[in-house]
C-alpha cells in the first residue's frame, strides 16, 4: 500500500514516473493527488468547439464528422484530416503519414482528443492529437474506463502528457493508497461537514456526482486557507517573542520640533495610524507594520515621525527605495519638510536637529564615502538608499528602524540583509500605495499589523480622467495636446507617459504578460519627445526621464521639473510612485491600454497633488469592446484605489499576487483564490487563531505541527513570511 509520501516510481513504474516529474513536477503520490482537475466533462456532452482559442492546450471530448486521407502535394507522404464537431462548431486534427489512423476514426465515434489548438488557413486544428475513443455503446477503451462514474476530469497537461493519460495515473495511485493520515483537527473537520482527507482526494478525482466534487473542493481549498493562516499566526506568535529596543517618543526633541514646523495639520486618518506606530515603537519587541493609503494619503508624513522618534531615542532609520529617482524624491522631500532640522552639525541647523544622507549604486566615490561616514558615526539619522544599503560597506551606530518603501519590489531576503546591520532587531515598517484588497492583506500580509490611510489631506483636489480613443477620434488627440498647452498658461506642468524607452527596446508595462511581445506602433519617450517638442507642442519646454539615464542626470531633470524649470516631462513609469511636484497637473498616457489597473491609478497620482484640480488622460487604440478598453473606462469610473485593486487582482494571475513566482517554485496554494474564497480565508483565520490560542505548540496535533513544518520549509514560504 502507498502513502502520500511513497515515490511515483514505485507506482506508476520508472517510465512514467519520468513523464510525471517532467511534466507536471510530480515525484511523490502526493504530489499528484494534488494535481488537481481543472475541470470535468460529462460523458454525452460534447465540448463547445467554438470556445476553443490559439496555443491552448486543451483537451476535448467531440464527435468525428469526418476523416480523408490525402496525397501531399510536392513531396511524398499523406495527410489524414479528420474533422470532428460539437454539433454546431468544428476542428480538424490531422495526422502526417499515418493513414492506418482512418481505420479507427469512423464517422460518429466520440472521443478525448487532446494538443495544441492551431490555426491553419483560418482554420484551428489539432496537429497530431493524442487521443483515446469511447467505444460504442458507452464502454469505454483501456484508459478512459479506468474513470469512475460519467465524470471525466480534466486535467492540466503538457503535450507528452494528455488528461487521460494523467487520470490513468490517478486511478494507480488511489488503488494504491493506503489510509491517510489527517492534519485537520478532528474538531474543525466535523464543525463544518467536511470528509477526510482520503475520501477529499478521492471524490475530486473521481466524483460520483458535481456535487461530491465541489464539497471535496472545498475542503481541500479550506485545507490550504488554514494551513497559510496557521503559518502566519505562529510567525505573529514568535515575532512577539523577538527582544528589540523600545523607542518611545521623547518630548523635547527632534520629533516636537517638527510637528511645531509643519505647515498643515495632519487629518484624522494620520493622527490615528501615528498613534498605532507610536504605541509599537515603544514596546519591546519590534514593530511589524504594513502602512498602505491611498495615492497622496500622507504616508510619507506618517513614516518620517516614526523615523525621527527613533532618532529622539538615539538610534537611525534607514528608508529603503527600490529606484534611485524615488530614492532621491525622497531625500529632496525630507530636507524640505524637515528644513533647518536636516542640518544638523551645521551653520543654520535647528537646535534638535540631525542629518539626512542617500547611498546609492551610481553616486560618485567622494560622495558614497562620505555618505558610509555618515551613516556609521551615527551622525546621520536617517539613511535613504536603495539596494546600495545592503552593501557590505554599508554600517549604522544604532539602527533602530528600517523603512521599506514600495515593499513589493523587494524580496525577504534583501529586508533580511538590512536588518543584519542593527545589532538587535529593529523596528519595520512597509508601506505601500497600492490598495490591497482585504482578503489579500490576510493572505499575504497576515503576519504584519496593517495600518490603512483612505482620507486625502485637506485641500487636495480630485482627479479628473478621461479615456481617448486615439483612432476612433483624432481630433480628441489634438485636443489633449492642447489641455496640456493650456495648463501650462495657466502655470502648471503635464507628465506625457509612454511604455517604452525607446522603439527597440520592452515596455515598462506591468501588463505585459497579457499581451505578450510588444508592437512597433507602442510610443516610446525617445520618439514622442522630439515628435512633441517640434509639433502640437511646439515652444514648450520639453525634458525625458526614464531608467537607463544616469543617476545624476535623473536627478537634475526632476530638480528641474520640480523647481518648474521644464514644462512637460516626458517619461515612462519611472515616475509611478514617490514622485511630489504638487504644480503639475495633467497627465497623458499613451497607449494606457498597456497598463495595469493599479499601475494607471498610481500614475495619475502624480497629479492633482497641489490646490489645483488633476487631469488624466488615458490614450488608447482598443477598440470600444476589448478588454482593454472596459479596464480603462474602470479606471475612468472611480478613484478608488481599493475598488480598483480588486479588478486589477481578478485580471491576475493568483501567483503574481501571492508570491509564487517572485518565490522560484511552485505555490502552496493551487485551489484558494483570495477573492472568490473570502468566506473561507475568514473562516481559516478564526480557526487558524483559535488553535494556537489553545495550544502553541500544537503538541496535540503531531499531524498538523508536521504539515506546518513542512510549510515553513518550503521556499514560498520564505517569500509569504515578511520578517
Amino acid at each position: 500500500m502507498a502513502t502520500l509520501d511513497t515515490k511515483l516510481v514505485d507506482v506508476v513504474g520508472d517510465r512514467t514516473a519520468k513523464v510525471l516529474a517532467t511534466g507536471i513536477g510530480a515525484k511523490t503520490v502526493g504530489d499528484l493527488l494534488r494535481h488537481y482537475p481543472r475541470r470535468y466533462v460529462v460523458r454525452g456532452e460534447l465540448t463547445d468547439i467554438s470556445t476553443l482559442k490559439a496555443d491552448d492546450e486543451v483537451t476535448i471530448l467531440a464527435e468525428i464528422f469526418s476523416a480523408s486521407t490525402r496525397t501531399l502535394q510536392g513531396r511524398k507522404g499523406t495527410i489524414l484530416e479528420v474533422v470532428v464537431t460539437d454539433g454546431s462548431s468544428k476542428l480538424s486534427l490531422t495526422f502526417f503519414n499515418q493513414a492506418w489512423r482512418e481505420r479507427e476514426l469512423k464517422v460518429g465515434r466520440q472521443g478525448l482528443f487532446a494538443g495544441k489548438v492551431g490555426v491553419f488557413k483560418g482554420k484551428r486544428q489539432l496537429a497530431h492529437p493524442d487521443y483515446e475513443l469511447i467505444a460504442d455503446g458507452g464502454d469505454v477503451d483501456s484508459a478512459v474506463d479506468d474513470f469512475a462514474g460519467k465524470y471525466l476530469p480534466v486535467y492540466p497537461a503538457t503535450a507528452k502528457l494528455p488528461s487521460w493519460k494523467v487520470a490513468q495515473c490517478m486511478t494507480l495511485a488511489i488503488d494504491a493508497l493506503d489510509e491517510v493520515p489527517d492534519f485537520l483537527p478532528e474538531s474543525i473537520r466535523l464543525e463544518h461537514g467536511y470528509t477526510s482527507l482520503k475520501d477529499a482526494l478521492i471524490a475530486l478525482h473521481q466524483p460520483f456526482d458535481i456535487d461530491a466534487a465541489e464539497k471535496a473542493r472545498e475542503r481541500l481549498t479550506f485545507d490550504e486557507a488554514f494551513l497559510l493562516q496557521l503559518l502566519l499566526v505562529v510567525r505573529r506568535q514568535e515575532l512577539r517573542k523577538l527582544k528589540a529596543t523600545a523607542r518611545p517618543v521623547r518630548s523635547g526633541g527632534l520629533l516636537d520640533a517638527f510637528d511645531k514646523s509643519l505647515p498643515f495639520e495632519l487629518t484624522g486618518g494620520q493622527r490615528s495610524v501615528v498613534s498605532e506606530i507610536e504605541n509599537d515603537l515603544s514596546a519591546s519587541h519590534p514593530m511589524h507594520r504594513l502602512l498602505q493609503g491611498e495615492v497622496g494619503s500622507g504616508k510619507t508624513v506618517v513614516a518620517i515621525r516614526a523615523a525621527l522618534a527613533v532618532v529622539d531615542s538615539g538610534g537611525q532609520a534607514a528608508l529603503l527605495a527600490p529606484t534611485e529617482v524615488l530614492a532621491q524624491q525622497h531625500l529632496r522631500t525630507l530636507e524640505k519638510l524637515l528644513g533647518p532640522l536636516a542640518h544638523g552639525g551645521m551653520l543654520g541647523g535647528g537646535e534638535h536637529a540631525t542629518q539626512i544622507t542617500l547611498i546609492t549604486g551610481s553616486q560618485s566615490a567622494a560622495s558614497r564615502n562620505e555618505s558610509l561616514a555618515l551613516a556609521a558615526s551615527g551622525d546621520a539619522g536617517i539613511v535613504i538608499g536603495t539596494h546600495a544599503l545592503l552593501g557590505e560597506s554599508v554600517a549604522f551606530k544604532d539602527l533602530g528602524l528600517i523603512i521599506v518603501d514600495e515593499q513589493h519590489r523587494f524580496g525577504v531576503e534583501q529586508r533580511d540583509a538590512l536588518k543584519s546591520k542593527a545589532e538587535f532587531p529593529p523596528h519595520l515598517l512597509v508601506m505601500t500605495a497600492t490598495p490591497i484588497p482585504r482578503t489579500v492583506a490576510m493572505t499575504v500580509f497576515g503576519d504584519l499589523d496593517i495600518s490603512t490611510l483612505r482620507e486625502l489631506p485637506l485641500g487636495r483636489q480630485p482627479i479628473t480622467t478621461h479615456v481617448v480613443p486615439s483612432l476612433e477620434k483624432p481630433a480628441f488627440m489634438e485636443r489633449a495636446w492642447s489641455r496640456i498647452k493650456e495648463e501650462v498658461a495657466l502655470g502648471h506642468q503635464a507628465y506625457v507617459v509612454a511604455p517604452r524607452i525607446s522603439a527597440s527596446a520592452p515596455t515598462d508595462s506591468d501588463m505585459d504578460f497579457l499581451f505578450g511581445t510588444t508592437t512597433s506602433e507602442l510610443a516610446s519617450v525617445e520618439e514622442l519627445a522630439p515628435t512633441l517638442h517640434s509639433g502640437p507642442l511646439k515652444g514648450l519646454r520639453v525634458a525625458i526621464l526614464h531608467g537607463q539615464l544616469g543617476s545624476e542626470e535623473k536627478d537634475a531633470t526632476m530638480r528641474s521639473f520640480t523647481m518648474g524649470e521644464i514644462d512637460v516631462l516626458v517619461t515612462t513609469t519611472v515616475i509611478e510612485v514617490g514622485v511630489d511636484v504638487p504644480n503639475a497637473t495633467i497627465m497623458v498616457i499613451m497607449d494606457a491600454d498597456r497598463f495595469g489597473v493599479s499601475q494607471l491609478h498610481q500614475l495619475r497620482g502624480r497629479v492633482g497633488r497641489g490646490t489645483s484640480p488633476g487631469l488624466c488622460l488615458l490614450v488608447t487604440n482598443a477598440p470600444p469592446d476589448a478588454l482593454a478598453r472596459q479596464r480603462l473606462d474602470a479606471v475612468g469610473a472611480t478613484l478608488d484605489g481599493f475598488e480598483l485593486s480588486r479588478i486589477d487582482l481578478e485580471q491576475r494571475r493568483e501567483g503574481d499576487v501571492l508570491g509564487a513566482n517572485q518565490s522560484g517554485t511552485r505555490s502552496h496554494l493551487r485551489l484558494l483564490r483570495v477573492l472568490r474564497d473570502e468566506g473561507l480565508i475568514d473562516l481559516a483565520r478564526t480557526n487558524a487563531q483559535r488553535i494556537i490560542d489553545a495550544d502553541p505548540t500544537l503538541a496535540a496535533a503531531p499531524e498538523l505541527a508536521k504539515a506546518l513544518a513542512l510549510l515553513q520549509a518550503d521556499a514560498a514560504a520564505e517569500y509569504i513570511d515578511k520578517g
